[in-house]
């Protein structure tokens, strides 16, 4: 068996770390220990830290695979699915936090299915869908918004920023999630404008 890259070593621990980010945000302790009192209070911010690192290590892992002429198929695929699983794992816990309505969430993640699925029947028809520019700003803006929402409603947020303060960058929250949502919407019709000629045909038949 061949010894896996540095990139997609990178990936994969980006995945091991992915149920850490979501036992930090949602605070689930192992039992008999007692969290300390700053708990509470650096409690999103430790998470949108690990989301934030996390998310930053996909850029990484890419820049390695292409200037060590690294890129595998393994790499392909691990790649987007560790993207789509902490994606889904941040958007779940907000859901669940009561901090994002749970249609936003629905929306983004059956978009992440869709795509992939439509991936899925390009590589059957022996094509591949390439990630669009709008696809990649869907992505910074789906980071910068879970970043926001994790942080919008902190303790020490209204600290610094003053209750004001606060409003405003909840505000300012939910208008990268809504540029985030609209651009997840148009990049799924963008691939699906370039897989048009796959979905219609002409079909083989066996036999």
């Amino acid at each position: 068996m061949r010894d896996i890259n540095l990139a997609n070593r990178i990936t994969i621990l980006r995945m091991v770390f992915i149920p850490v980010f979501f036992v930090v945000l949602l605070g689930e302790l192992p039992s008999g220990i007692v969290a300390p009192s700053w708990w509470l209070i650096a409690q999103p911010w430790l998470a949108a830290l690990i989301f934030a690192i996390l998310a930053a290590t996909d850029a990484v892992d890419g820049h390695i695979a292409r200037s060590r002429n690294e890129i595998t198929t393994f790499g392909k695929f691990i790649d987007p699915l560790a993207d789509k699983l902490l994606v889904t794992a941040a958007l779940v816990a907000l859901v669940d936090l009561e901090r994002l309505p749970s249609w936003i969430a629905l929306v983004i993640i059956s978009r992440e299915l869709v795509v992939s699925g439509l991936r899925m029947v390009a590589v059957a028809e022996g094509r591949v869908i390439a990630a669009s520019s709008h696809g990649k700003v869907k992505t910074v803006l789906q980071v910068v918004a879970i970043v926001c929402f994790l942080l919008k409603d902190s303790a020490l947020l209204q600290d610094l920023l003053g209750t004001t303060g606060q409003q405003l960058f909840g505000t300012v929250s939910w208008v990268i999630m809504g540029a985030a949502i609209v651009m997840t919407v148009l990049s799924m019709i963008d691939y699906f404008y370039h897989a048009r000629d796959i979905l219609t045909g002409p079909w083989e038949r066996e036999g």
